[in-house]
């Protein structure tokens, strides 16, 4: 099962593994206060999509076209999170305000459906 949670909130024992999936450490935060079990970089947009998206939900349906174009292409950069479903609950951590339109949300779904189809 794939979850997403926002880096400000605290863990919780139903969160599992932790994955932190943002390019840049969140604002303010310490390493302890995340809790973050990995920190995988290369699975967040791009630094060139996370800006031209900038959070403008307006460009929502495009920033996920563009961003699961470049997940698509970089599998070695999300595979260990798929992997490590198997065993557990994984988290991934976010630290946009908004919960429904950013990059952990669309990995979420993205990976879900490789799940599903693995599983199947």
């Amino acid at each position: 099962m794939f979850r997403i949670k926002r880096t400000y909130d605290p863990p919780t024992r139903g969160d599992g593994r932790r994955i932190l999936v943002e390019r840049l450490w969140p604002r303010g935060m310490k390493k302890e206060a995340v809790a973050a079990d990995a920190w995988m970089k290369e699975a967040a947009p791009s630094t060139e999509l996370r800006r031209w998206f900038d959070h403008r939900v307006e460009r929502w349906e495009e920033f996920r076209r563009r961003y699961r174009r470049e997940l698509a292409a970089n599998p070695s950069a999300w595979a260990p999170i798929l992997d490590a479903e198997r065993r557990q609950t994984v988290t991934l951590l976010y630290s946009a305000h908004d919960g429904l339109h950013n990059g952990a949300a669309v990995l979420r779904d993205y990976l879900a459906k490789r799940s599903l189809r693995r599983k199947s």
